[in-house]
């Protein structure tokens, strides 16, 4: 009888104080490579795929399902009913890897590839992709949240980069002059009509969230669009920064990062790399240790700059782990002109860099990429150039109809 009632109130309470849940260390890319850009290209011969996978910090199994939903080119999700694919959107009740033991601030891991029949998940449309990591039962509640690009491509994209010097005003230093243009050309087929063109969006490596978009409707002295009345169109994104191989931080030596807390480089702090060219990088991305190993687990890393004196504005920490974004989670503290933040960090190696940037109105203004970081040709950089149509079909949706991946040397 006392058995009976325990169970019975234990499990009542578990329904009335639902367990904190936190996704930790999110990653979504190509295949089977951690550090390519989430972009999947369907049609050809090889089946291809968007992986997922994440850690999450809970007391007991959580029950978590994955949603995909078609957005438009500004990354908000399609309500038109035909648009949904309902039924195919959804992976219910993901199953987990319990991690081991040793391994603190997490308890379960999750990795899947979609789509994939097994969990019958389906991609039917081109176009930006959003995904909701939500409780199985109410799915209001979204624990986390990732972008990707799929891309059914309809015709020949022709894209060439070029060195240029900013001749506007006098540059010192000279390095500061040096930019990219980055032009894309192609030849609209029959089956489509070119009123429909709409725009094309370049993103520089992992940076989604700072797109550089040439818009057909505004022809600037940087963003540049041209068509000869016919099919023949021609797009110009002009005066592009190249900025310098990424800063890194390799966390998987467990001699060497044997403690909880830990400096990104040990002794050494970060200066400014203005004046020197950085080594060959993962071009934004991130390689995690796996998540079976006994020491992947998780570390509270400090990093440290010293800047230049003149550097007034507030200065943030991005790269891989955060999907490069700008926000105060990572401004650093200034303490008498030495800069740090702690932030948690699951073992491996990350892509990061110093961003300047001024807060007003809600907003960071003035994003500077190059002051602390350097700016020379000879970076390596990966440019995912899509092209866009204004589909009519289905009520009206963002289409890509060409794609193609460009690479600076």
């Amino acid at each position: 009888m006392n058995k009976h009632f325990y169970i019975f109130f234990l499990l009542f309470t578990v329904q009335i104080f639902p367990q904190q849940v936190e996704v930790k260390s999110l990653k979504a890319y190509a295949g089977s490579d951690e550090t390519s850009f989430p972009v999947i290209v369907m049609g050809g011969d090889k089946q291809q795929f968007i992986t997922i996978e994440f850690d999450v910090k809970a007391s007991y199994i959580p029950y978590m399902s994955i949603i995909f939903k078609f957005c438009n080119r500004d990354w908000v999700p399609y309500k038109n009913i035909f648009l949904l694919d309902q039924g195919k959107n959804i992976d219910h009740d993901i199953g987990f890897y319990k991690l081991p033991h040793t391994v603190k601030d997490a308890d379960y891991h999750f990795i899947g590839s979609y789509p994939d029949g097994k969990r019958n998940v389906e991609f039917p449309f081109s176009g930006k992709w959003m995904f909701y990591i939500t409780d199985s039962q109410d799915t209001s509640v979204v624990y986390a949240s990732g972008k990707f690009y799929v891309v059914y491509p309809e015709m020949n994209v022709h894209d060439s980069i070029k060195k240029e010097q900013l001749q506007d005003k006098s540059y010192f230093p000279s390095d500061l002059a040096k930019v990219f243009d980055v032009i894309t050309e192609f030849t609209l087929p029959q089956k489509f009509y070119p009123q429909y063109v709409d725009h094309v969006e370049v993103i520089e490596n992992h940076k989604i969230n700072f797109p550089i978009i040439i818009d057909r409707r505004l022809n600037t002295i940087t963003r540049q669009y041209s068509w000869n009345a016919d099919r023949t169109f021609s797009f110009s994104a002009r005066d592009i920064r190249p900025g310098n191989e990424y800063r890194q931080v390799d966390l998987r030596n467990t001699n060497v990062f044997a403690a909880k807390d830990v400096n990104a480089h040990l002794d050494e702090i970060d200066y400014s790399r203005f004046y020197t060219h950085g080594k060959p990088d993962l071009n934004g991305g991130s390689i995690l240790t796996n998540f079976d190993n006994d020491y992947a687990t998780y570390l509270d890393v400090t990093f440290t700059l010293r800047p230049p004196d003149q550097v007034n504005e507030g200065i943030f920490l991005t790269g891989a782990f955060n999907n490069w974004i700008i926000s105060d989670k990572y401004k650093l503290n200034d303490d008498n002109g030495l800069y740090s933040i702690t932030i948690p960090l699951k073992r491996g190696i990350y892509d990061y860099q110093y961003v300047i940037s001024n807060y007003a109105d809600g907003t960071y203004t003035k994003d500077d990429w190059i002051t602390l970081e350097g700016n020379n040709w000879e970076t390596t950089n990966i440019y995912n150039i899509f092209v866009y149509y204004n589909d009519p079909s289905y009520g009206g949706y963002d289409r890509i109809i060409g794609f193609q991946q460009l690479i600076s040397r």
